[in-house]
């Protein structure tokens, strides 16, 4: 009998609910039920509201709780507490501290139910269903039923979920074991995510032949050293099809795994190195996105993908290589490889004559010491083209911080004894997130370039509340939001 009754208890949670409160302003422990949730609580005739002046004190920003049995058709109900009603754009956060609220609350609601084996979870968009869409399928990540809960904005919710999904795209490739996620399997992955897309996308998986022809030596010195055949992987979204305006270029770091090749890294945590290709995983990642949302922009996504190996092969430290465009480069470190493949990837990317030009790249543990995992460090050349990152990472709450691109860090680049550039430059401890920018800026002649460095915000322990534990996929939401904006932007 004991064994029935779990089994129906079990059943009948499989159906939860997620509804928002909000703190009064100025009332301390004061709640104000979002519109869903008042409507919910009517039709219980005012249980909810009782239920939660009797079962403790006030929810906090991100705080949960649960009841049991109070209806019918939702035997599980989190309630959330969403913050203050009048938060908005923080200027010493830089994002808007609503949305967060709301993406941080929601997931965690999800979570609860998810942790209890709910399998159908219905949201509430807490007067913003973008935002509560994002939190939720975020927070929920696999393996889940979703739907809105009385929300009438509709597109707004949709348009949530297709984020997150995004980005938990980019999450799924950066988690995966490299031996599953080589260079070719990467491909053949983006290629099936956009087979839906046929009509408004053409994929180019270019070959180790065509890499050759392309004369790009910097990527192919970086490829050398694996079993796995390098890829070129060309991505062409024509969302605006008819338009005159110039795509944007969107270039990704594409390591596969990287071992650090000669100059081998410690092997502590060199697990995570199957996410060295988080860069490519973020862009072509925001192009399904793009896709799937049919953004009136043209993009090109570029994705040199190999493994950087050691082996009899591999290019040895003090090696000279060329790049495509004809400079000479001293590769001291084949540690530093990222640069390498990207600076090829950048020359042909100019030959599109793109609107501006955005590589993304899990680049240089100085970011990571820098920011940490609270922003995506930005390089760039272009005062126009920081300002639209930023509004961007205001609007999803991946944040972006500027960086300097001095000519103090060139000169440390092109200080080298044997070739134009060295990879490392004259000092490698100091500076090197700046320094790696500087060295790839020496392949870009565009007016309006800007280099994101992702390694800090690579993985997440706890740090955003509404992601799991493991690869990020940050900052893709803020690269659509990004190209949704250009999409409008003359």
């Amino acid at each position: 009998m004991g064994r029935m009754v779990f089994l129906i208890v079990f059943y009948v949670c499989l159906q939860g609910l997620v509804l928002g409160v909000f703190e009064k302003d100025g009332e301390e422990g004061g709640l104000h039920l979002t519109e869903a949730a008042a409507g919910f609580d009517q039709t219980l005739s005012g249980k909810l509201s009782e239920l939660l002046k009797i079962s403790g004190p006030a929810l906090k920003t991100g705080k949960s709780r649960i009841f049991y049995g109070i209806h019918k058709d939702f035997p599980c109900v989190a309630v959330v507490g969403l913050g203050k009603t009048s938060a908005g754009v923080c200027g010493s956060e830089n994002w808007d501290t609503s949305k967060e609220n709301i993406r941080q609350a929601v997931s965690a609601g999800c979570r609860l139910l998810q942790d209890l084996e709910v399998k159908h979870v219905e949201v509430d968009g807490c007067g913003d269903a973008q935002s509560a869409a994002e939190g939720a399928a975020l927070g929920l990540f696999q393996n889940w039923l979703l739907n809105s809960y009385m929300i009438a904005d509709s597109v707004g919710w949709q348009k949530g979920v297709v984020y997150a999904e995004g980005q938990n795209l980019a999450r799924l490739l950066m988690e995966a074991p490299a031996n599953h996620i080589t260079p070719t399997a990467f491909a053949n992955t983006i290629e099936e995510k956009l087979a839906l897309h046929a009509e408004r996308v053409t994929i180019n998986k270019r070959s180790q032949a065509w890499i050759e022809e392309q004369q790009m030596g910097a990527f192919l010195s970086v490829s050398k050293g694996s079993e796995e055949p390098p890829v070129f992987l060309e991505l062409h979204y024509n969302g605006s099809p008819d338009s005159k305006q110039a795509p944007l270029l969107l270039v990704g770091k594409g390591i596969t795994f990287d071992s650090g090749g000669i100059s081998l890294k410690p092997s502590p945590s060199m697990d995570a190195m199957r996410a060295d290709m988080g860069g490519a995983a973020t862009v072509c990642a925001s192009i399904v996105t793009a896709a799937a949302l049919k953004l009136p922009v043209n993009i090109i996504g570029l994705a040199p993908l190999c493994e950087n190996m050691p082996s009899g092969k591999a290019t040895k430290p003090g090696d000279v290589v060329m790049a495509r465009n004809g400079k000479t480069i001293q590769v001291d470190n084949t540690d530093a490889e990222g640069r390498l493949v990207l600076a090829d990837a950048l020359c042909y990317g100019h030959s599109f004559n793109p609107r501006a030009i955005v590589n993304v790249a899990t680049l240089t543990g100085a970011m990571d010491v820098a920011l940490g995992s609270a922003a995506t460090g930005v390089f760039t050349n272009s005062d126009w083209l920081w300002e639209q990152l930023h509004k961007a990472s205001v609007v999803t709450g991946d944040r972006v911080w500027r960086m300097p691109l001095f000519q103090h860090y060139t000169r440390q680049v092109t200080d080298s004894q044997l070739a134009d550039l060295n990879n490392i430059g004259k000092y490698s401890r100091s500076g090197g997130a700046c320094t790696a920018a500087a060295f790839l800026r020496e392949f870009v002649t565009a007016p309006h370039w800007a280099h994101l460095d992702i390694a800090g915000v690579m993985s997440n322990k706890d740090e955003v509340p509404y992601l799991r534990k493991g690869m990020s996929g940050r900052p893709t939401r803020t690269l659509v939001e990004f190209a949704a904006g250009l999409a409008h932007d003359d």
